[in-house]
């Protein structure tokens, strides 16, 4: 399938502004980018409350994070890592969909701003992920947890899911997994396919890894790459949603097939017609809104299991 009209329309716009390929550009410069990028989104809803917090690191440094509340009665929490390619995107970025989120799910929704490549290079990003994991887990307790993110928060989220599990940290309840990167092989067919060549390309995802895991013999740690963890088993149930055209689409169906063989549940939602990077941009492209749609209604699924079970 072609990418629907609205991807289309949206790609020639950004062609005729004339802005440079990502990998061409110096970090400031595509962090501009991508900001400029994400404020097409708008404004979220109105949330019964929104503040801004300092999270400390495991490493003594801090970062921040945003907490959503929509409700004075929430009934879960979403903790949320943004895309960006552990490089660029920050919080407010990802605020317009974060309060979507917390909106249709009436959880809270803690976005985390990850320290980000070449300034501070792995393992900082996944220290940070999980330390806002544990943050969230001791300041709002009592309350269902689950991780996302899309792109490299997606990344993030299969991290702090493993590492949850094997240092016995908060109980996650689902993890979303938004087009995820989880591996450092760039030379998959879906990396080469000229269908997939679209808002991230191979050249980004070189410049990507470059910046953020320089030494390619540490891009093999799975806290980089989760697919080369040796024990995916044991993890909380995990939704992925894949768009149709993505340089990303093979290692997340991978990784897709390596959490069932370990018996985690997984559902697949396959986004047709839409390209990586989709996902944030509420209001830009319907496809966003439709698989925002699809997140809320699985978040909402695992809760209620959870609540039937007798533990909220």
């Amino acid at each position: 399938m072609a990418l629907d009209e609205a991807t289309a329309q949206f790609l020639k716009q950004l062609g005729e502004a004339g802005s440079s390929p990502l990998h061409e550009m110096t970090p400031a410069a595509a962090r501009t980018m991508y900001t400029q990028l994400h404020s097409l989104s708008g404004q979220g809803p109105p949330m019964a409350r929104a503040e801004d917090v300092t999270i400390a690191s495991e490493d003594g440094a801090s970062f921040p994070a945003r907490v959503l509340t929509p409700t004075t009665a929430p009934r879960g929490v979403v903790v949320y890592y943004h895309g960006g390619g552990w490089t660029v995107g920050g919080i407010d970025d990802v605020d317009a969909v974060g309060r979507q989120l917390a909106e249709r799910t009436n959880c809270t929704v803690v976005l985390v701003g990850y320290r980000l490549a070449p300034e501070h290079r792995f393992p900082a990003a996944p220290s940070d992920a999980y330390a806002a994991l544990c943050w969230a887990g001791a300041a709002l307790p009592g309350q269902p947890i689950v991780v996302a993110g899309d792109s490299a928060g997606g990344n993030l989220s299969t991290v702090v899911a493993r590492r949850a599990r094997d240092d016995g940290g908060p109980a996650i309840d689902l993890q979303v997994l938004i087009y995820p990167a989880t591996d450092c092989d760039l030379d998959r067919a879906s990396y080469h396919d000229p269908a997939n060549q679209l808002l991230l390309d191979r050249h980004a995802m070189v410049w990507f890894w470059d910046h953020y895991v320089p030494d390619p013999a540490q891009r093999a740690d799975p806290d980089a790459s989760p697919l080369r963890a040796v024990d995916l088993s044991g993890l909380p149930p995990a939704v992925l949603v894949l768009p149709e055209h993505d340089v990303l689409s093979e290692e997340g169906e991978a990784y897709a097939e390596r959490l069932r063989q370990a018996g985690v549940p997984v559902r697949l939602q396959r986004a047709d017609g839409q390209m990586h990077a989709f996902f944030p941009l509420v209001g830009v492209l319907p496809g966003s809104a439709a698989a925002l749609a699809r997140v809320a209604e699985s978040i909402d699924a695992a809760l209620r299991v959870r609540s039937a079970r007798g533990h909220v």
